[in-house]
């Protein structure tokens, strides 16, 4: 059941991906976003579990089918939700890279529930990463450290980040140990599963970023068995009031993989556009070609799959 539902969220992320690449650099913002919740919340009933979306679509609006809070499905087990249907919407809108739609699934409580459009800061790096960098280490002491344990030189590793006015300080700290800087202008969970991939191009995820992201990527690094660490990063008084609505008291935690989510947890993403991490859509005569990604963390399976797919104009989920 297990292996067999693992695949069938590959489906429920191609439904979505594909509707949301039809508007890949068409210029409106909002159109692949609300393209990508409308296929997904389509295609999810037809798979055998229901569930609470704990963490729903970031740039959720009213009547948004994928709220926080919104059940999907009808039948079957109880299970806790976390979905991003477009990550990287503005950059899809616009032709750019990264774009993907991620979903993970797990047992009912084990995904980390957090407030909409909340911060946290991350890092996040391949498995030999863990007990060698932290939050609670500065930039340069975390690459001297990563560089140290990889038997390279600290020139020899790329950083990869959001690139936002926030993280100017940051990238000057890098640079200043010789460290090279790979700036994204969406899809820190593509970069960040880049990152915990040896010879992907980039050693290390840092920065600041979406926790709702925060969650979903923890959920696939915790099937890869890599490391991430995040920490809540209020911008406001406002924001830490949210958290604390919302039952967050200690801002200053520090959150591993395994404090965002447990249990069976399974991870499926498909590309949109070409990324840090998955090829994007490519449309042909007579349908098209997606590329995902399934893991499983009780087997520690990860699979990418190449699908194609064969329709006139759209696929047809029923």
């Amino acid at each position: 059941m297990e292996r067999n539902l693992a695949l069938e969220l590959v489906r429920v992320t191609e439904a979505a991906a594909l509707a949301a690449a039809r508007e890949n650099g068409r210029g409106d913002e909002t159109a692949p976003e609300r393209a990508a919740s409308n296929a997904l919340a389509k295609a999810f009933p037809a798979i055998g579990v229901q569930g609470e979306i704990v963490i729903g679509d970031p740039q959720q609006r009213g009547g948004d089918p994928l709220s926080s809070g919104t059940w999907l499905g009808d039948r079957g087990e109880e299970v806790d939700i976390a979905v991003d249907p477009l990550e990287g919407g503005v950059s899809c809108a616009l032709g750019g890279p990264n774009a993907m739609s991620v979903l993970a699934v797990a047992e009912r409580g084990m995904i980390m529930r957090c407030p909409v459009n909340s911060y946290m800061e991350k890092i996040a790096t391949a498995a030999d990463g863990r007990g060698v960098v932290s939050l609670d280490k500065t930039p340069e002491q975390n690459l001297r450290a990563l560089a140290e344990v990889r038997s390279v030189y600290v020139e020899d590793l790329t950083v990869v980040m959001l690139d936002r006015p926030r993280h100017d300080e940051l990238i000057e700290r890098i640079r200043s140990v010789g460290a090279r800087v790979r700036l994204i202008p969406h899809g820190d969970i593509a970069a960040a599963l880049a990152a915990t991939r040896i010879g992907s191009g980039v050693d290390i995820l840092m920065g600041t970023g979406g926790a709702s992201q925060g969650v979903l990527t923890a959920a696939a690094i915790k099937c890869l068995g890599a490391f991430i660490q995040c920490r809540f990063s209020p911008r406001s008084q406002a924001d830490l009031h949210v958290l604390y609505d919302a039952n967050i008291r200690d801002v200053e935690r520090i959150y591993e993989a395994d404090d965002m989510v447990g249990g069976k947890v399974m991870f499926a993403a498909t590309g949109v556009t070409n990324g840090e991490y998955l090829r994007g859509v490519q449309f042909h005569k007579g349908g098209a070609v997606s590329y995902s990604v399934v893991m499983r963390a009780v087997s520690s399976t990860t699979r990418f799959l190449e699908t194609r797919h064969c329709f006139d104009y759209k696929p047809v989920y029923d």
